[in-house]
């Protein structure tokens, strides 16, 4: 008779039953006509990394579900994957070729994909390893990747039959872009920060008089597209030039003067340049709605 333990060995214990599990087929999923089903597709954790203690956390929960609804009769499916995290896995694999003296350039597109795919083959198969680890019944023989070819077929499918039904459209939007990456960033992946900028005034000459009135602006730059300035009707040192029209320095061209209670009094100048941003200025409501119906009266008349 073989002797118990006098310790708990977490190793030989864990391991060898996960492995009769896994091997026995207790998390595949079946289909069965006559009962429910229930499936949980796993939130694909990146491969840039490891599991943390929120995807400990997350997938002890759906763990629980799963195997609440196995033992109720339903035909269970976990199934797992893994993400490819885009940017964060090119940024990996070029440090790698970076301590090697290398670009992504000097290698080409193709010989830089087959890096990637090796590094996320190498580092990739850690996160299954751990969820093995904690137990998770997850269905293994279900495994996917996110850029596995049926899923990026599947992908182009969508969105082309998307267009096609008018559905989603390509159109002009404010990105973060990467100019070392030459590609768009989402907001995750940029490390925002705040930087000291300057106001720059600018003399606005008031038409048929000796005025000028003077706009405080982070983006002179912009200002050959002025098509208003916009006051704050309780400001009593604007009030007077409602309704006028200034001069857009350098251009030459006649642009009004209108009130908007949107206007900071206190801030710079207490006078707001519009500039001709409307797509911009729809989507992101920049303007307040007031100066924007005004504006449209304005361009109407361009």
């Amino acid at each position: 008779m073989n002797e118990l333990a006098t310790t708990y060995s977490p190793n030989e214990i864990e391991g060898k039953w996960y492995k009769y599990w896994e091997e026995s087929n207790f998390f595949a999923a079946t289909l069965d006509d006559s009962k429910p089903n229930y499936s949980i597709v796993i939130p694909p954790p990146n491969v840039t990394g490891i599991l943390h203690m929120g995807h400990i956390l997350n997938n002890s929960i759906q763990d629980v579900l799963v195997r609440y609804k196995r033992m109720s009769g339903y035909n269970t499916l976990w199934m797992p994957g893994t993400d490819h995290a885009g940017i964060a896995t090119q940024n990996k694999v070029e440090r790698k070729l970076a301590d090697e003296g290398l670009t992504k350039e000097d290698l080409g597109r193709e010989e830089f994909i087959k890096q990637v795919w090796e590094w996320k083959e190498q580092y990739g198969s850690v996160i299954t390893t751990q969820l093995r680890k904690i137990g998770a019944s997850l269905d293994w023989k279900r495994e996917r990747f996110t850029m596995d070819q049926g899923l990026s077929e599947s992908v182009k499918d969508i969105f082309i039959k998307l267009f096609n039904d008018g559905l989603i459209y390509q159109g002009e939007y404010m990105v973060n872009w990467c100019p070392r990456c030459g590609t768009a960033l989402a907001d995750d992946e940029v490390d925002h920060e705040e930087k000291a900028g300057s106001l720059w005034n600018i003399k606005y000459p008031v038409k048929d008089s000796d005025e000028f009135l003077i706009i405080a602006t982070t983006r002179p730059e912009t200002m050959l597209a002025d098509v208003a300035i916009a006051v704050n009707p309780n400001d009593e040192r604007y009030s007077h030039l409602v309704g006028k029209n200034v001069v857009l320095p350098l251009v030459g061209r006649e642009i009004p003067v209108i009130a908007d209670e949107y206007v900071d009094i206190e801030f710079g100048t207490g006078a707001l340049k519009i500039t001709l941003m409307m797509k911009l200025i729809m989507k992101k409501k920049l303007v307040h709605y007031g100066i924007l119906n005004t504006l449209l009266k304005i361009l109407m008349n361009f």
